[in-house]
């Protein structure tokens, strides 16, 4: 028994050696496992580096042209949200050039605003908006409110200082409601600290499946599959075979988180609640079940191509389903479970509670239990692809 055992430690030490060496011999494998995924993250960190949108253009059509709209105006221009392009002199000039991209929103204050103001009475500040492009839209509608509720609220604590209230009395007046709101682990509202940690997890997932899928696509096209067939016919042969294949990987990947997990998120400055050896508890179990899912479907591509053309082809839907793009809880339930057939779904809202939150293992021993169990029926399938291929080797053919 031990001698048994002896010879498959040893076999899949080197099947795992060997492996190493295919995967750095082989330059589409080193592009994808190496250069794209340090590629990837830093150009999309590099694009959402400015976490917020800031001073989008706007077009002022004031119709009043008076002192109070003209310091509506000004308040307006100096949020952050907002820049002031141009003063239009109609809401025709103003669409021209909200048409031609010149301006991404337009504000419309109207005729008689401030004599409406002084003497008590409701006025509107029209605010129009490309809806279209949500965050521009956000930015547009947040600046004008953020600025005309300050205007309105300077407005109403004059009036009341000059009815005799104080200062103090004014101002709890004007806002009996006071509301205090905090951004847990993402205080600036940044896009970047959002989105880039969910898309690390997303990208070591697919760079990982395409570059087994070229591996096992070039040992097929290059007649190298069947080397294996020898020990893998064999009882239990299938296991270090399979094994020794994914720690390869692994290997490679634990490497690569390093980068991505830790270099890249202090270089951004991505909310980081924990540390990356506590992460590891999740990241092993997850790289191991992308590998045995990644070998398992690479017995069917015969030629590299297919890989590519196949998971690329996946990555927006899974991006769609993983819950970064849009709540989970609004995705079909259909839907909801396809996506369970592969890691990513569970392992991204469980590192983003433990990364970004700072949640512990016991908070998220559902999708560990769940990424536990995938990585067992994954690795049984893959088991059972390589058993199945081999049955049907001859030798000289694909």
């Amino acid at each position: 028994m031990f001698r048994k055992l002896f010879k498959a430690i040893q076999l899949t030490a080197d099947i795992f050696t060997s492996e190493l060496k295919a995967v750095f011999s082989d330059a589409g494998t080193v592009l994808m496992f190496m250069i794209a995924l340090v590629a990837y993250p830093v150009l999309y960190s590099l694009g959402y580096e400015q976490e917020i949108v800031r001073d989008v253009p706007v077009a002022v059509v004031d119709l009043d042209n008076s002192s109070l709209s003209r310091q509506c105006s000004r308040m307006a221009d100096a949020t952050e949200q907002l820049k002031v392009e141009c003063k239009a002199n109609s809401l025709k000039e103003a669409q021209n050039l909200f048409y031609t991209g010149k301006v991404k929103g337009v504000i419309v204050i109207p005729a008689n605003f401030e004599k409406d103001i002084l003497r008590s009475k409701s006025t509107i500040v029209s605010v129009y908006s490309d809806a279209s492009y949500f965050l521009l839209y956000k930015q547009v509608f947040g600046g004008v409110v953020y600025s005309s509720g300050t205007l309105s609220a300077g407005v109403e604590i004059k009036r009341m200082i000059n009815d005799g209230k104080t200062i103090d009395q004014a101002k709890d007046l004007q806002d009996p409601l006071k509301v205090d709101i905090y951004n847990l682990y993402n205080p600036f509202g940044g896009y970047c600290s959002f989105v880039m940690p969910g898309i690390i997890i997303l990208i070591l997932q697919q760079t990982l499946l395409i570059g087994i899928g070229i591996l096992g696509g070039t040992s097929r096209e290059r007649n190298l599959f069947f080397t294996l067939h020898e020990y893998v016919n064999k009882k239990g042969g299938s296991i270090p075979a399979v094994f020794g294949k994914a720690s390869s990987y692994v290997f490679i990947y634990i490497f690569n988180a390093l980068f991505t997990m830790v270099v890249l998120h202090r270089w951004l400055g991505l909310p980081d609640n924990t540390n990356f050896l506590t992460t590891l508890v999740l990241l092993i179990p997850f790289l191991y079940s992308v590998s045995f899912l990644g070998l398992a479907i690479s017995v069917f591509f015969k030629e590299r191509v297919y890989p590519i053309l196949f998971l690329v082809f996946l990555s927006p839907i899974l991006l769609f389903i993983s819950g970064l793009s849009w709540p989970i809880q609004s995705v079909p339930r259909p839907i909801y479970l396809i996506g369970h057939l592969f890691p990513c779904t569970e392992m991204i809202p469980a590192y983003l509670r433990m990364r970004t939150a700072g949640a512990g293992l016991s908070q998220v021993t559902g999708e560990w239990m769940f990424i536990l169990i995938q990585m067992v029926i994954y690795f049984i399938i893959a088991c059972v692809s390589y058993k199945l291929a081999m049955k049907n080797y001859k030798k000289g053919t694909v």
